[in-house]
């Protein structure tokens, strides 16, 4: 493929044209409320399909010092760092079979980490543990998962298979009263919510979902007893089978590569094409690693996400896809091309996002031989408009005789038959139907991670931050709500890596937790004035693009609340001047002692 030469001339107004037009036809009205929720009549949709022996037990009635709501990389997270605070008594609590959060849920064919493992998976150098590859597939990352629950001895009193469909706070007791779908009454001191964003399923909203007749199935409910195959693929059983994939986001561009070597036909419908990068994957180099000094994974985490934020850094560890174009940016200014120019950071920052996406756009043209096909793939939008995905295998699958690419012009589906999809006014006959549409991001937090938090006066969190919005002191305390952490990018640091931010929490909560305990103490509670002033902060603080880099004129996505305005200020959002700020601003507030924010009861029994 001939590499694009970047000093070639770009009209830039009519890219602008461009972007604004492909934004302006995929804009709708219901912004959110165009996807279903896969409860009530779509609850098939949800239904654990790795589950080998459903559990059957008797409820529990017990008591704990923290009970942790949510098995993934946050649960665990939180149950490490606590551990090593001295906490004994841990409950994880986890409505899938196994440790493993969302990466439990995702493990479609090719599910693959998209950023680097060596800074992605946590705890791997205090446990020894090497990657094999530089990104990593799901199995690996599922068996870290059990790993890490291991050696912090969390598997014991874990309950797995089990939903919280309530956690009330109990005054009179000083306890989080939880109940779950098995019966089971626990009382905590502690309550954690890790309950993450990517494991409740979304469904497209049009009609006739449920007359479809063949298989349907959502990817993060894999039916492999359909398909065969494992999470490295070798589909056997769709050689004669026609299958359709709806989206094209992170999931599908893993997904279709073994699809179209699978399927006897592929029909991938597309709304709006995702940006694909070169993966570039390697095995781990065995000495090299064996090499790394001590601290090295701190290090080539916060390394990568300063390079992220385009902080001054002598070196980028990691140097791939994610920081190429702060690269690009850098290499604006160091060859010379700002030079005698009025340019601000914003334009530099936009020529350079219009240059990289032509690259991009470029490469399509040089891996799919049909030029239409190659056309309709490519993205118009800026680079962190939508997540950016990474694949050698996605584009070059549009020259299989067995795959057509069904794009709907931004337009989405028409509507699902008994015997198939129904897009641009055209029928297509299928024998299954996959559903790669992705969780629910910017639902209600209350309706995202399934049960109903109740504080001191009776309020659920969704009643009390229905209206104006979000209330919390650095995204984890909410007043009202005592003992209750809330692990979250919203109003808190928000990073690629999201497992950087999950440990960054857990080491928080951990702090306070073991302050509580050796004090004596018997609650912990974000004060009203707190919660008010550092919400403020967010909402002054907001960044309503995804850090300036995708350009304001990004096309609908969850980044973006799905093209619609909020009609309130956003107090969901993360805090804006970044997640390095995020964490400088934490460390100190912790290195303070003072515990600004919080209030604290004594107890009447001395420690937990």
């Amino acid at each position: 493929m001939d590499k694009w030469d970047d000093t070639a001339e770009l009209d830039f107004d009519a890219l602008r044209r461009k972007y604004r037009a492909e934004r302006d036809k995929r804009i709708r009205e219901d912004g959110n409320d165009q996807y279903l929720e896969t409860s009530g009549e779509y609850a098939q949709f949800a239904t654990d399909s790795y589950v080998v022996d459903r559990i059957v037990r008797e409820p529990l009635t017990d008591e704990v010092d923290v009970a942790i709501v949510g098995g993934g990389f946050g649960g665990l997270l939180a149950g490490a760092r606590l551990r090593e605070q001295g906490v004994e008594r841990i409950r994880v609590i986890e409505k899938g079979a196994e440790f493993g959060g969302t990466w439990y849920w995702n493990r479609y064919p090719g599910a693959q980490c998209d950023v680097e493992s060596y800074v992605y998976m946590p705890l791997l150098e205090e446990m020894g543990v090497m990657p094999s590859e530089r990104y990593v597939r799901s199995p690996e990352i599922l068996e870290h998962t059990r790993r890490i629950a291991e050696h912090f001895d969390l598997v014991d009193d874990a309950l797995l298979q089990t939903e919280v469909l309530e956690a009330r706070w109990d005054e009179v007791s000083s306890r989080w009263m939880i109940s779950t779908n098995h019966g089971d009454s626990i009382a905590a001191k502690f309550i954690v919510l890790c309950t993450g964003p990517l494991h409740r399923p979304k469904l497209p909203g049009v009609p006739g979902i449920n007359d479809f007749e063949g298989v349907s199935f959502h990817t993060s409910r894999w039916n492999y007893a359909y398909t065969g195959g494992t999470p490295h693929g070798d589909l056997t059983k769709l050689s004669d089978k026609r299958v359709a994939i709806i989206g094209t986001g992170a999931t599908a561009i893993q997904a279709v590569p073994h699809l179209a070597k699978a399927a006897k036909e592929l029909f991938v419908f597309q709304r709006t094409p995702s940006s694909v990068d070169e993966r570039n994957n390697a095995p781990t180099d065995p000495e090299w690693f064996s090499a790394l000094p001590p601290g090295w994974q701190r290090e080539r985490t916060e390394n990568f996400n300063a390079n992220l934020q385009a902080n001054p850094v002598d070196v980028d560890l990691v140097n791939d896809g994610w920081t190429k174009l702060i690269h690009e940016i850098r290499d604006f200014y160091m060859s010379g091309r700002a030079d005698g120019k009025d340019l601000s950071l914003e334009q530099v920052v936009e020529i350079v996002n219009f240059e990289h996406m032509e690259k991009l756009r470029h490469r399509i043209d040089g891996e799919v031989s049909n030029p239409e096909v190659a056309e309709a793939l490519k993205p118009y939008y800026g680079l962190f408009c939508k997540r950016p995905t990474f694949n050698d295998d996605y584009l070059a699958s549009f020259n299989r005789e067995n795959v057509t690419l069904v794009d709907t012009n931004g337009q989405g589906l028409d509507a699902i038959t008994s015997k198939g999809i129904v897009a641009n006014g055209q029928t297509y006959e299928v024998d299954c139907i996959i559903y790669a549409t992705g969780f629910e991001v910017g639902t209600g937090y209350e309706r995202r991670a399934g049960l109903h938090v109740v504080g001191r006066d009776g309020r659920t969190l969704t009643e009390k931050w229905d209206e104006p919005g979000m209330r919390t002191l650095h995204g984890m305390h909410t007043h009202g709500y005592p003992n209750c952490f809330i692990m979250s990018q919203s109003q808190g640091g928000f990073t690629a890596n999201y497992t950087h931010l999950l440990d960054e929490a857990a080491h928080h909560l951990a702090f306070i937790v073991a302050h509580v305990r050796s004090h004596g103490l018997e609650t912990v509670e974000a004060t009203s004035e707190a919660e008010e002033r550092w919400s403020e902060i967010i909402v002054s603080n907001a960044t309503q693009s995804t850090g300036g880099l995708g350009g304001t004129d990004c096309t609908p996505g969850y980044y973006n609340n799905e093209g619609k305005d909020l009609g309130k200020p956003p107090y969901g959002t993360f805090y804006g001047k970044g997640s390095i700020a995020f964490f400088e601003l934490t460390r100190q507030w912790r290195e303070s002692g003072t515990f600004e924010g919080l209030t604290f009861e004594e107890s009447s029994v001395g420690g937990a």
